[in-house]
């Protein structure tokens, strides 16, 4: 049986404070919200996350979000926004249907800074260009085959 429960708030039996829907796409306030105006926006077809997604369907999701999170801007006028998406649970993903969160920010709310501070890790420079070569012959077009 799958328990999870996007798809139960998909199917109408799941707790959820709804503010949006269509056919592709739910929008709603999580039940304990990092700040107000915290909102999730989750495919109706369940997915883990983006990557195992048809990339038509995550066109919408984040269409959906663009649209959603404009709204809330307009109407809460934060002084910033995160828009989430965390992929596995070394990402803190916790609900594995994939979805995004919109969180409005404002200096000193609740939710804390997103990125280490002055501790972080660094990086060797030759890692990280080796890194950026890799990645950059990785997404090279295509070579067509020769005749």
């Amino acid at each position: 049986m799958h328990l999870c429960p996007f798809c139960s708030i998909a199917a109408g039996r799941g707790p959820a404070r709804m503010i949006f829907e269509d056919d592709h796409t739910l929008v709603f306030f999580p039940l304990a919200p990092a700040t107000l105006g915290h909102t999730l926006v989750v495919p109706r077809l369940h997915a883990p996350d983006l990557w195992a997604m048809a990339p038509t369907e995550v066109e919408r999701l984040l269409a959906t979000a663009l649209r959603v999170g404009a709204a809330l801007r307009d109407h809460l006028a934060p002084e910033g926004m995160n828009l989430i998406h965390s992929a596995g649970s070394a990402a803190s993903q916790t609900v594995f249907h994939a979805h995004v969160h919109l969180v409005p920010r404002w200096q000193g709310d609740t939710m804390g800074p997103m990125w280490p501070g002055d501790g972080a890790e660094v990086r060797d420079t030759a890692e990280l260009d080796a890194l950026a070569d890799e990645m950059a012959a990785l997404l090279l077009p295509p070579t067509p085959p020769r005749p």
